[in-house]
Formats: C-alpha cells, sequence, structure tokens
C-alpha cells in the first residue's frame, strides 16, 4: 500500500518529537522525499489526523498530490501533534509503528 518506508516515517516522528533541536534536520529529511513519498506522508498524517478514515487512503493521497500548494516541508511542520497524527495514521493503516522507531533509538 504505502512506497514509503515505515522506517522513514519512523524517523519523521522522531524528530518531531524532538522538533526544537531536530527541525533542521527534519527539514532537510523531509526534502529528499521524492514527490510520491511526500504526498503519501501527508495521507498518512491526515488519515492520523481524522481527516480521512484509513480505507479512504487512495482519496487522501489523490487530494494531497491536488492539493499541494506549499512546499510539503513546510506544510508538515506547520501542523500541531505531526508525530502523533503520523504514529496514529500508521496504526489506522495496520502499521505498528512503534518496531521502525524502537530499531532507530
Amino acid at each position: 500500500m504505502l512506497t514509503i518506508s515505515t522506517y522513514k516515517i519512523a524517523q519523521i516522528i522522531l524528530m518531531g518529537h524532538e522538533l526544537g533541536r531536530a527541525e533542521g534536520e527534519l527539514r532537510g529529511f523531509v526534502e529528499t522525499l521524492n514527490e510520491d513519498e511526500q504526498a503519501e506522508l501527508v495521507a498518512v498524517m491526515w488519515i492520523g489526523r481524522g481527516t480521512f478514515e484509513a480505507e479512504d487512503f487512495s482519496e487522501a493521497l489523490s487530494t494531497a498530490r491536488t492539493e499541494a500548494t506549499t512546499p510539503t516541508v513546510d506544510y508538515l511542520m506547520g501542523t500541531p501533534h505531526l508525530s502523533d497524527h503520523l504514529e496514529a495514521g500508521l496504526e489506522s493503516l495496520g502499521i505498528d509503528p512503534s518496531e521502525a522507531e524502537d530499531d532507530l533509538m
């Protein structure tokens, strides 16, 4: 279902939890993702936030692609509780982010 790896999302989650000291690293990491990965990241965040349901992932992804008017990293950095939403989004999609997060720590 996702082309972006769980490990990449887990890295963003961990950096998001440490935003005060990891903002530059987070910005750089998100900017290296390709357009598809960035759109999937936004879609996962929206599902975790409750904007879309997990079964509407395709619609969330399509919306993320068509409504991208600002750089993805700026949009994500301006989203309160980004890490929590990404974790919840993965869980809604049946993916456990904790294992990937633990491997990265």
